[in-house]
């Protein structure tokens, strides 16, 4: 393995963020790096990208797994690389000055998007459904 080089700007020098590290479904064992009450449920690297893009910050995707992530489906493959520093190692936002920061504000943003609303909305529908069906099963007995 080649050495890191001293370009803060590099690649190689970004920092890695696993989706484990900001799900609230897993534990401080299996990889959660903040306050599961912070945490988002299931989180997923094109959602990271998302957030992190529209934050103005530069993201890379990698077709990464998490070692600890026992799961090994497409879903929860990936990590996503942000860069912090510039060439000549002043941060490139004063928002993110740490990877703390970047999965705070990861954990905090994705519940807003588009994509996470109409997901719920459709799962509280589809719950509903359920209810009323069992109940018309009841009345037929």
């Amino acid at each position: 393995m080649a050495p890191l080089s001293e370009n803060p700007a590099a690649q190689e020098r970004f920092i890695c963020i696993y989706p484990a590290y900001v799900n609230s479904k897993k534990t401080l064992v299996e990889g959660r790096r903040i306050p599961c009450e912070k945490a988002v449920e299931n989180p997923t690297c094109a959602e990271m990208k998302d957030v992190l893009t529209a934050a103005g910050v530069n993201v890379i995707v990698e077709n990464k797994m998490y070692v600890r992530e026992w799961n090994r489906d497409v879903g929860f493959r990936g990590r996503v690389r942000v860069q912090l520093k510039q060439e000549d190692g002043t941060l490139c936002s004063d928002q993110f000055t740490s990877r703390k920061d970047v999965m705070f504000y990861v954990a905090e943003m994705i519940p807003k998007l588009k994509t996470r609303s109409q997901k719920s909305g459709g799962a509280e529908a589809s719950v509903q459904q359920s209810d009323s069906s069992k109940k018309s099963k009841k009345k037929r007995k």
